[in-house]
C-alpha cells in the first residue's frame, strides 16, 4: 500500500481538523482519484484520534462526494470530483462568515453580469413567480423564495464552473440568514426587482450595481446579527 504523510492532529481539534487534513492529501495529490483510502485502523493511528471522530470526517467527505463507500471494498476517492474541491474549502472555512459573505458578494455580481447577457424569457418570467411568492409570504417564511430568486440567475449564466460554486455558497443561506435578527421583506422585494429589471434590460452594469447594493444590504444585517451573537456570548 502506497505510504502518505501524514501529521497527528491535536484531540481538540476533532473531525474538522481531520477533514482539513484528508483534503490536503487529495489537493497535495498524495491521494488521487479512484485510490483507495487506508483503512480506518490505519488513519486513526496517523491522526492519533478515535473512530467516531474519523468517521465523522469521512462522512463529511462523502456528502460532498469527493469519496465513495463500496461495501466490502472501502473507500475511495471519486474518479470525477466536479465542483466538490470548493465545497471542500466551503466545508473547512464555515465558521469564518466573513469570507463567505465576501465570496458570495464575488462571485453573485460576476455572475448577474453573465446573467443579463444569457437569460431567457422563461428565466425572467421564473424570477418574477420567486418575487410574487415573497409578496404573498410577507409576514411567514420566504426563505425559499429568496434563495430560488438567486440560484435562478446563478443558472441563467450557463457556466458550470461558476455554477457550482455558487450552488455550493447558496447552501450556507440557511446559516448566514439565522443571524439576521429582523427582516425587511419590502426592502428585498424592491432589491430582487431592481435586479429584474436590469435583466430585462439586458444591462450588465446595471444589473451588477444592483446585485451589489442587495447583497451589501444582507451582508450589513448578517454581521450586525454576528455582533451581537458574539458579545451575547
Amino acid at each position: 500500500m502506497a505510504q502518505y504523510k501524514f501529521d497527528a492532529v491535536k484531540r481538540y481539534s476533532l473531525s474538522h481538523q481531520v477533514l482539513e487534513k484528508l483534503i490536503e492529501l487529495v489537493n497535495s495529490g498524495q491521494l488521487k482519484s479512484g485510490d483507495l483510502l487506508p483503512s480506518e485502523l490505519t488513519l486513526m493511528k496517523q491522526f492519533d484520534v478515535s473512530r467516531p471522530i474519523l468517521r465523522e470526517a469521512l462522512s463529511s467527505l462523502e456528502s460532498m462526494d469527493i469519496i465513495s463507500r463500496i461495501p466490502g471494498g472501502g473507500k475511495f476517492i471519486n474518479e470525477k470530483i466536479g465542483s466538490t474541491p470548493f465545497q471542500a474549502m466551503l466545508s473547512i472555512s464555515m465558521d469564518n462568515i466573513v469570507a463567505i459573505i465576501e465570496a458570495r458578494m464575488s462571485l453573485e455580481v460576476g455572475l448577474v453580469m453573465l446573467a443579463a447577457e444569457k437569460i431567457t424569457n422563461e428565466q425572467i418570467a421564473k424570477l418574477e413567480e420567486t418575487i410574487h411568492s415573497i409578496e404573498e409570504n410577507i409576514n411567514q417564511d420566504y426563505g425559499q423564495y429568496d434563495i430560488e430568486f438567486h440560484k435562478i440567475i446563478a443558472y441563467s449564466a450557463n457556466n458550470p464552473v461558476l455554477e457550482g460554486m455558487i450552488t455550493s455558497l447558496l447552501l450556507t443561506h440557511e446559516k448566514t440568514n439565522s443571524l439576521i435578527e429582523f427582516r425587511e421583506p419590502k426592502l428585498t422585494i424592491a432589491h430582487h426587482e431592481s435586479i429584474l429589471q436590469a435583466l430585462k434590460d439586458r444591462n450588465p452594469t446595471e444589473a451588477a450595481l444592483q446585485m451589489h447594493k442587495h447583497l451589501t444590504f444582507v451582508k450589513d444585517k448578517i454581521l450586525k446579527g454576528l455582533e451581537h451573537s458574539q458579545k451575547e456570548s
